[in-house]
């Protein structure tokens, strides 16, 4: 017997993650995610969504090459490791393509689930719910797989570091991950398993390697409560406008925006339909506990309601809000575009809890929004945050744990996964057990 692995997406690109592990007589499918360029372009034209149209734009894997290979009938489950859209956005449109179960922790599975009623479509798949750091068996044609969901840290709760038991060794999955030992929100990553594991055998690390290349440690989200302390607490900002903007799907750090504008005496709204999302998804799960003290709105009437009562009293509110990256239709682009009952005064407080997403078209959508908020004469705080990524020492940590036999490279070009195959070398192993490869190349381990 031997494994084959297919990557599908996030070997060409950042985004559209997704791998096919072929066991022989079973497969199974790891992620399933947008290319998420493709998607806000898309969003820009039209709103009416198929699977059809996103694989005409290369939005989504091309998880057809399953259909070339004769593999699509033996696909006996569908993991996604995390509740990012790069991971889980094409689902609801492919899924229904296979007769299996999708299996994820509890707070992506209600991501999920809140992504299919938004959308109206119905999923024949069984979604099955692991907890963190729990295990479940993969039923094959012949045979039973045990996969384990090791608790991982990243930028959004219930992250899992998948491991795949196969008769040949393991097959680990960590895309997208760091090594937080004091996350905000969860628990810090399982070492105790990783060592556990890593004595029974790793054939294959297939590894989050976008920053790779960046010769540091990626600091604690603990940082990042720091930072956002410092410009929210001891910043001048009383009576004036305040607005924060950040990833909808970062829980801690949400929990971290409410905490200080709790100690600023402040109203906190969230507003957008993403963030309502995120939210109502981790407070069904049990991990959202600042729910209660904030209020959120979302469609344009409760929207214009809201923004109307801020305006008056500016300096009782705190905003929080979609649009970190310019994104056309967002609530900040909206509010900047004077398409919301809101305008801005001078030297209102606008803090970016976030980092640009390094593709043409948001540095574009980015830097139009930072030029229409300076022309409101706004005061910006910009990168008020700490990366969801392993940095290059994180890496090299967590590779010297896991002692895998082979290493994989994932999320990003060439460009981003050379440097962990430098990496690689630099760590003692030989060319031919580290692998640079690209979507729809077949890598086979005897």
């Amino acid at each position: 017997m031997s494994i084959r692995i297919i990557p599908l997406g996030g070997f060409n690109e950042v985004g559209k993650n997704m791998v096919a592990i072929d066991l022989g007589e079973d497969v199974i499918l790891l992620d399933g995610g947008f290319y998420l360029p493709a998607i806000v372009a898309l969003q820009e034209t039209e709103r009416v969504y198929s699977e059809k149209k996103f694989r005409s734009i290369g939005a989504i894997p091309d998880d057809t090459i399953l259909d070339k290979l004769g593999l699509r009938d033996k696909v006996r489950a569908i993991i996604p490791s995390h509740a990012h859209l790069d991971h889980i956005g094409a689902l609801p449109y492919i899924a229904n393509r296979y007769n299996a179960d999708i299996i994820a922790t509890p707070f992506t599975i209600e991501v999920l689930k809140s992504l299919l009623y938004d959308e109206k479509i119905q999923l024949k798949n069984k979604l099955i719910p692991i907890q963190p750091n729990g295990s479940y068996y993969v039923q094959g044609k012949n045979r039973k797989y045990k996969v384990d969901f090791i608790n991982i840290t990243h930028s959004t709760p219930q992250s899992a570091f998948l491991a795949i038991h196969t008769p040949d060794g393991i097959v680990a999955y960590s895309n997208d991950f760091k090594l937080d030992n004091n996350p905000i929100l969860g628990l810090k990553p399982n070492y105790q398993k990783m060592e556990e594991i890593a004595k029974e055998g790793i054939k294959v690390l297939i590894c989050d390697s976008l920053y790779a290349g960046d010769d540091r440690k990626t600091a604690s989200e603990k940082v990042a409560r720091t930072m956002l302390e410092d410009v929210l607490l001891n910043t001048e900002n009383r009576d004036k406008g305040l607005l924060v903007t950040t990833f909808s799907s970062h829980i801690a750090r949400l929990k971290s925006i409410v905490d200080f504008g709790k100690k600023l005496d402040r109203k906190i709204i969230f507003m957008g339909r993403s963030l309502a999302k995120y939210t109502k998804a981790a407070n069904k799960v049990n991990i959202c506990p600042f729910i209660k003290d904030v209020e959120i709105a979302t469609y344009r009437r409760q929207l214009e309601k809201k923004l109307k009562t801020v305006q008056k009293s500016r300096g009782e509110y705190m905003i929080v809000c979609t649009g970190h990256q310019g994104e056309p239709g967002s609530i900040l682009d909206r509010m900047a575009r004077n398409k919301l009952h809101y305008q801005f005064n001078n030297q209102d407080h606008v803090i970016f809890s976030s980092s640009t997403i390094p593709t043409e078209i948001t540095i574009e959508n980015r830097a139009a929004l930072d030029t229409r908020l300076k022309k409101k004469k706004v005061r910006m705080f910009t990168n008020v945050h700490v990366s969801g990524h392993a940095g290059r020492e994180d890496l090299r940590d967590f590779i010297n744990i896991l002692n895998p036999q082979h290493i994989i490279p994932a999320h990003g070009p060439h460009e981003k996964t050379q440097p962990l195959i430098d990496l690689g070398k630099e760590l003692g192993y030989k060319p031919k057990f580290l692998h640079l490869t690209s979507n729809g190349e077949k890598l086979v381990f005897n």
